[in-house]
């Protein structure tokens, strides 16, 4: 073999042979979420993983095939291992007391699943199956591993990247999607209201409190066990005070090396092939307009519960009954501080925001009933 024929035979080897126009369109978006991601600090622990998944995949199609190192992380998504344990990672890290001390908050996450299944019925009269319908809703929640969890017990695997990107997205870019809305339906007034400092939580509370919601829940839709077991478990560890490594490791390590997998599969869905479908143009349109609608829906019953303490609730909070914790949170402490910055509305929209959590499990769950799964 000469020289010239090494040269062909490496120039045949090269990405720039076997590559068409659409992988060059989602390397350039990979390299824009990239750039979110790092310059913008917009949730890199998310975004970094998706968008190098979707660089990889892109750049080099067999790495999501069968054999390939990516379709083995895919495997865990499919199996519903990796959604579980972000939850129980998430569970580990995250403090119910707001929510313990004031159960009202129930019904502001509650409110703010209005979006989910808003979107569902749009979903079906714009041509989706009711499967596919339920599966895209979700990204209403802004809760990625439940969107990943849902597309999968319902077959939904050729939806899936569209939706866990969308899901992803939504939850990154909270901070910008969220203030408008928020504005436009509160008063300045409104913005400004203070809520009185919550009850303090006993111990004994704190331990009951994963018990007692995993009974309820898990009793009445056995099919949220997976999710809100996982929840619960992590809190369960957190808060009993007896197991600080198996806190430690579920919160840090196995958080982190799970979001590491599930981050770089997801995005690796993403191919030009699997993704620039008229279709996805349509999830991430109605995931948006659900996120949209579950925000609003939140604002709109905190202004209800507003009038009805006599002006003792700031409705800011109920934007925070989406599933994005803790940025949803912080988003109604950041535009309520705009306002009167020395409002403190952190802990008091803490309790919606983990509610949200709970809420689009549930209603996670509600939907694999309605299909008998």
């Amino acid at each position: 073999m000469n020289v010239l024929d090494i040269l062909k035979n490496l120039a045949n080897q090269t990405v720039f042979v076997s590559l068409e126009w659409g992988n060059y369109v989602m390397i350039i978006v990979a390299l824009g979420f990239l750039y979110l991601a790092i310059a913008k600090g917009f949730e890199p622990l998310l975004l970094v993983p998706i968008s190098f998944g979707m660089l990889l995949v892109n750049l080099y199609p067999p790495i999501m095939e069968d054999g390939g190192l990516l379709n083995y992380f895919f495997k865990l998504d499919e199996w519903a291992i990796l959604p579980c344990l972000i939850f129980m990672g998430v569970g580990a890290q995250t403090d119910f007391a707001p929510l313990i001390s004031n159960p009202k908050s129930f019904i502001l996450g509650a409110a703010a699943q209005l979006g989910i299944f808003s979107a569902y019925l749009m979903a079906i009269a714009f041509g989706f199956n009711a499967e596919g319908a339920a599966a895209i809703s979700i990204i209403g929640g802004a809760d990625g591993p439940t969107s990943i969890f849902l597309a999968m017990k319902l077959g939904q695997t050729e939806l899936m990247g569209p939706i866990a990107v969308a899901a992803y997205t939504y939850m990154s870019l909270v901070p910008i999607i969220q203030p408008p809305i928020m504005k436009l339906l509160t008063t300045e007034e409104e913005r400004k209201i203070k809520m009185e400092q919550l009850r303090p939580v006993s111990k004994l509370e704190k331990i009951l409190f994963p018990i007692v919601v995993t009974i309820v829940v898990v009793a009445i839709l056995p099919s949220t066990a997976p999710l809100i077991g996982m929840l619960m478990l992590g809190n369960l560890f957190k808060e009993c005070g007896v197991t600080k490594q198996l806190t430690e490791t579920a919160s840090n390590a196995l958080m982190y090396i799970t979001v590491i997998l599930l981050g770089t599969s997801v995005g690796a869905t993403t191919s030009a092939k699997a993704f620039l479908k008229a279709d996805t143009l349509l999830i991430v349109a109605l995931g948006l307009i659900a996120f949209a609608i579950g925000t609003a829906g939140g604002v709109l019953f905190g202004k209800l519960m507003c009038k009805l303490s006599g002006g003792k609730i700031n409705p800011l909070i109920g934007s925070a009954g989406v599933s994005a914790v803790p940025m949803a949170a912080r988003v109604s402490q950041k535009v309520g501080s705009k306002y009167d910055p020395t409002n403190f509305l952190l802990m008091h929209a803490m309790g919606p925001n983990v509610a949200g959590v709970i809420g689009t499990a549930v209603a996670a769950g509600i939907f694999m009933a309605m299909f008998g799964i």
